[in-house]
């Protein structure tokens, strides 16, 4: 049954608290890329993405999405739970021994909504690319999504893909980049400016798209059903998607802190009570 946007607002919500509670109970995890992209997610898979369940990894005739910036696993295991891809609470087990749900997302175990191992950033493109062009190759009309860190266009392998991309006109792609500005050891800018992204993706023959409110979901929806009336013109699409690192809990916005780093009990505490839900939910 399609969400209303004010359910799809409270879920945002409700996988905040997920990612929260995921990172906090092992130590490990990377919470501030998560909850900025929180919006992101449920618009995707909430409003704008077509998909079967049960999941089956060949998905001929729907959408694909690829999750190349992987470390933000805990938003992409919450989402894929809340839209019923496997059991809520199989996310006590992230990153556990044995777990399906590791830190960075793999296929060997089988989880469902998970189509490539990713967390080696830079790849993620360049395999969506693959797959786009294999859909047309069978005459598939779906389209496919890939979402990317700002932090990861430094790596050279993206704009290797980003030209190809072009030159090939593989136009039933829909590629979004989180511009939330951070990065594990700074902000973007100091570590490696990207520059005028916008004038260097529509340099390499993108059609691109920007939306400065990457954390309202009405917002958010409607830049990715701009994308969507793009597609199929003999150009890629990409969004830059402006963010909030560790949007929804005031103390891990605005800094790269919270990157890599969990919150103690004190800390889960505070994110709580900022995230409160009528029915305070676990998993």
């Amino acid at each position: 049954m399609s969400k209303s946007i004010e359910e799809l607002k409270s879920l945002t919500t409700q996988i905040r608290r997920d990612i929260l509670r995921m990172v906090h109970a092992v130590n490990s995890g990377h919470p501030g890329g998560s909850l900025g992209c929180t919006e992101y997610f449920t618009a995707l898979y909430g409003k704008v993405m077509k998909y079967n369940l049960p999941f089956t990894m060949e998905g001929k005739n729907e959408d694909h999405f690829y999750l190349s910036n992987g470390h933000i696993s805990p938003v992409f295991y919450s989402t894929l739970a809340r839209f019923n891809f496997f059991p809520v609470d199989e996310l006590r087990t992230f990153r556990k021994l044995d777990s399906r749900l590791q830190g960075h997302p793999t296929t060997h175990e089988g989880l469902p909504g998970v189509r490539i191992a990713s967390g080696s950033l830079g790849q993620g493109l360049s395999v969506a690319l693959g797959v786009a062009e294999g859909k047309k190759l069978d005459g598939d009309t779906s389209l496919v999504y890939t979402l990317h860190g700002d932090g990861e266009l430094q790596e050279g392998q993206i704009w290797e893909a980003l030209m190809y991309a072009a030159a090939k006109k593989v136009d039933n792609i829909i590629s979004t980049i989180d511009y939330n500005g951070q990065q594990i050891d700074g902000s973007t800018e100091n570590v490696l400016s990207l520059g005028n992204l916008h004038a260097k993706l529509e340099a390499f023959g993108w059609t691109v798209l920007e939306e400065k409110k990457g954390n309202d979901l009405e917002a958010v929806i409607a830049i990715l059903e701009l994308a969507k009336s793009e597609t199929g013109k003999g150009k890629p699409v990409a969004i830059i998607l402006h963010t909030e690192m560790g949007n929804g809990v005031d103390f891990m916005m605005g800094t790269h802190a919270w990157h890599g780093k969990a919150p103690n009990d004190d800390q889960l505490d505070t994110a709580f009570k900022q995230l409160y839900l009528e029915a305070p939910a676990d998993y």
